[in-house]
């Protein structure tokens, strides 16, 4: 096999000549990590491999997850549906599939701990939903409309997803709003407390948000890091969190609420993102300056509306002590048990039973998680405003969240190498079809120049191609 061995691949031409008078000098290799200059071999071809040399095991899992997910998922949905059929089995798996704790007198749905499976269910459904529909549909649209870079596919990929989570979910929330006694009435949000019984519709949206965020902190671990990524670990376990007790409490109206408020955001800034991916850079400022203004409107006049609202109605509403909700029926307020406050808020959280206790550490509770919420949100609307000011200064809408990693340039160094013997047999000059060399040579760095990293360094593209020929480029992930 010829290739660019001898000092053809790196200096062209007019090497070449010189070499047809001198031995060949030694191939320029990439460094070989742990060996001290001196000792390092300069005859051997090195192996770039797959993983960072600072890949931790979460990382590694991470790498196999991302590509064994749609498999993963689609397995166990198809053993899943496969024991359905079983007349046996059906008593168990049709808890994955159904609402627990139908009331056939009230026409809705009680609480409980079978409402974890359908949790479950809807966790490896939006899993399987969001791999393949990212793969198999969005990179390849990405792709279709001029998209070349790797590291552009997949985040056009991860933002028109949640493009279309949003765009089915916050209708559907709102149509929920729109229709329960609590729109356009903050006080009603507090009334009829605590009922824990839900209509079918509710109990399933509240459930399948659940299980959304819930899949996010997944996400949030297999995506390329983001400078604020502790941050949004923190809004994704603070968000679950509050939507987890909001259902076992029995504040399902205010969590549909704020669930509606912060998903119309999430609307106008993935468009914006995509946008800008598809090069409609004009269309993309003007979506994002929509964004700005629902963000202002929803996210910080809005949504502390509603904080006002738990601080002001609710101990006008609510009178202090603890409830005891069955079966159409609310029984209360009586005196708090002897218990400390603190488990009184939590055992209902797992006890049908518990009776729900309604204090000030209950209200401050919810208030406190509320506002550091806003505290996030104001964090990154200063952000949003750096970006406003680059566009009005005649820049574009970009993310000023930028990736920990992926938008750094790879280095050499930043990878495990081992030794291999050259894999090229030795030529002579003559035989070797210079000009036909140098336009490959040319063309194919001018490919390199449009890799994933977008930058091209001296020697990379003669060394990125030497590496392909071998077998052993890096994968693009």
């Amino acid at each position: 096999m010829s290739g660019p061995s001898g000092p053809v691949s790196r200096n062209g031409p007019d090497s070449a000549k010189n070499a047809s008078s001198t031995s060949p000098t030694p191939r320029r290799t990439l460094k070989h990590v742990g060996k001290p200059k001196e000792e390092r071999n300069e005859n051997v071809v090195p192996l770039r491999r797959c993983e960072r040399k600072n890949d931790g095991p979460m990382k590694g899992f991470a790498r196999w997850f991302v590509k064994h997910q749609i498999g993963l998922s689609f397995n166990l949905l198809a053993l899943l549906f496969l024991a359905h059929g079983m007349p046996r089995a059906r008593e168990h798996t049709s808890k994955y599939f159904t609402l627990s704790y139908y009331n056939p007198q009230s026409r809705e749905y009680g609480l409980g701990a079978n409402d974890s499976y359908l949790v479950a269910f809807f966790i490896v459904l939006f899993t399987l939903l969001r791999a393949a529909t990212m793969e198999y549909v969005l990179a390849p649209f990405a792709r279709s409309r001029g998209i070349a870079k790797q590291k552009d596919v997949t985040r056009f990929s991860e933002q028109a997803w949640l493009l279309l989570y949003y765009t089915v979910f916050w209708p559907l929330g709102v149509y929920i709003y729109r229709n329960s006694p609590s729109w356009l009435n903050l006080t009603e949000l507090w009334t009829n407390w605590p009922n824990r019984e839900l209509p079918g519709l509710l109990k399933g949206y509240i459930l399948a948000q659940f299980a959304f965020w819930l899949q996010q902190l997944i996400v949030i671990h297999i995506e390329d890091r983001r400078k604020d990524h502790w941050q949004m670990f923190s809004h994704h376990i603070v968000t679950s969190t509050l939507i987890f007790a909001a259902y076992r409490q029995g504040y399902v109206r205010v969590g549909n609420l704020i669930l509606v408020l912060m998903d119309v955001v999430d609307i106008f800034l993935p468009v914006a993102k995509c946008l800008k991916y598809m090069g409609f850079t004009t269309l993309c400022d003007v979506v994002f300056a929509l964004f700005m203004i629902s963000w202002v409107i929803a996210r910080h006049i809005l949504y502390m509306l509603v904080c006002w609202s738990i601080w002001d109605h609710i101990p006008k509403v609510i009178s202090p002590g603890c409830y005891y909700s069955t079966v159409g029926e609310n029984r209360g307020p009586f005196p708090p048990p002897t218990e400390k406050a603190f488990k009184l808020f939590l055992e209902p959280l797992w006890d049908n039973e518990a009776p729900l206790c309604f204090n000030e550490t209950v209200q401050y509770s919810f208030l406190a998680m509320l506002l550091f919420l806003q505290g996030l949100t104001v964090m990154w609307f200063c952000m949003i405003l750096r970006v406003a000011v680059k566009v009005i200064r005649g820049g574009s809408a970009e993310d000023s969240r930028s990736d920990d990693e992926a938008d750094e340039v790879e280095d050499e160094d930043d990878f495990v190498l081992e030794e291999a013997q050259p894999l090229e047999q030795e030529v002579g000059v003559g035989e070797i079809d210079l000009k036909n060399w140098e336009r490959r040579t040319r063309a194919k760095r001018t490919a390199a120049a449009t890799t994933a990293t977008g930058v091209s360094l001296p020697g990379h593209s003669d060394r990125k191609e030497l590496l392909g020929r071998i077998g052993c480029e890096k994968q693009v992930e």
